[in-house]
């Protein structure tokens, strides 16, 4: 509820700015501020409602974007004729601030935990009292989940390639349309043309979703993202060939497939990696280098657009970044999952040595005073 307020109040005062820099504060620094407290407490939440169809939750939740996708582009075109960029900041104002009604909606999950003592114990005598910059450290550790990202191989490796990914991942939704347009299409049909991605996501996410939360997938759901990366870097490449409408309207079904995809395993698969009483943190540190892609991404593909001016090398570098982490991601679970794999048969072939000795029975021979080792025990444990 306070990020809606906070992502209202940005829209409203930035329809009154009159520098950039006044734009930068306010739906730049307060809306995307406010979007933060909403996007991360909705994604938790989510996360503690649902158990066993919680793939399918987050990609139920998750076409909400793609509703927003298909509505947005053309709401926006529609304002922007009829009442300008200050009424229409305005008017996003007023839609950001539903976000409190959503708020209030959610509430608290009981968890079996039970309550902490608020007794806490005196340190003895001889322990040394951490300095307040010890502290701040350990507290910025383990709420940032830095803690996690240096214990945890496959959270850091899905972070890192995620990461990579995102530097590419948004330069289709960025570029599209005025590369549509460079290329003579209406600006109109142009806007169309993300139009149709978000309205094809609404019925390929809870697909998505559904298949994903089949018990079959469960544990190959992080190969799954991996492959949608993929196909999703692969399509760009297709899209550089050609900018003839027919040919953009298929390019923005296929790609719908794996975005649709994506959307619906990214933070399903973070869940998977990480201990759900520390996913508000594992979150918390993913979607803050998330945005820090972001930042960069859209910049670096302008400075590369105004060096080459040519849009296809826009398509070029996302391919490269979505394929490149592609493999990073699928190949470092595979190695990893070997690895485990290899460790968990050496620690099965050890203790099937150590208890070998047990398994034998000693036979005492009415001739011989002394204990011998039955002979079929000894042959099964020199095997």
């Amino acid at each position: 509820m306070l990020g809606g307020v906070l992502a209202s109040l940005g829209m409203v005062a930035g329809s009154f700015s009159r520098t950039l820099s006044q734009l930068y504060l306010t739906a730049g620094l307060i809306t995307g501020l406010g979007m933060c407290f909403s996007f991360q407490s909705s994604i938790t939440v989510l996360g503690l409602y649902f158990i066993r169809r919680r793939a399918l939750a987050n990609a139920l939740a998750s076409a909400g974007v793609s509703l927003g996708i298909t509505l947005w582009p053309l709401l926006s075109l529609y304002l922007l004729e009829g009442l300008g960029w200050r009424g229409a900041f305005l008017v996003f104002g007023g839609v950001l601030l539903h976000c409190c009604v959503c708020g209030a909606i959610l509430r608290p999950v009981a968890t079996n935990r039970a309550l902490e003592t608020r007794d806490v114990p005196l340190l003895p005598p001889k322990t040394p009292v951490l300095g307040c910059l010890a502290v701040c450290g350990r507290t910025v550790q383990r709420h940032l989940a830095f803690d996690i990202l240096q214990h945890n191989v496959r959270y850091c490796v899905y972070t890192l390639g995620v990461t990579w990914m995102i530097v590419g991942f948004p330069l289709p939704h960025v570029f599209l349309v005025p590369y549509a347009m460079w290329h003579g299409v209406d600006e109109q049909r142009a806007a169309l043309l993300i139009s149709i991605i978000g309205l094809s996501n609404i019925f390929l996410r809870p697909m998505a979703g559904l298949v994903a939360s089949q018990r079959a997938f469960a544990s190959h759901r992080k190969y799954l993202f991996c492959l949608a990366v993929l196909l999703n870097g692969l399509t760009n490449l297709v899209c550089a060939v050609s900018a003839d409408f027919r040919v953009l309207v298929g390019y923005c079904l296929v790609y719908s497939v794996s975005m649709s995809c994506i959307g619906a395993l990214i933070f399903q698969v973070l869940m998977d990696l990480v201990p759900m009483h520390r996913f508000p943190s594992a979150l918390g540190l993913f979607t803050t280098l998330e945005g820090v892609a972001v930042l960069i991404s859209p910049p670096l593909a302008g400075f590369l657009l105004d060096t080459t001016n040519n849009f296809s090398y826009i398509f070029y570098m996302s391919s490269f970044f979505l394929i490149s982490a592609a493999l990073f991601m699928g190949g470092s679970f595979y190695s990893l999952q070997k690895k485990e794999q290899q460790g968990r048969h050496a620690k099965e072939e050890g203790a099937r040595v150590e208890a070998a000795p047990e398994w034998g029975h000693t036979l005492e021979g009415k001739d011989s005073p002394e204990k011998q080792l039955c002979p079929e025990i000894m042959y099964v444990t020199s095997v």
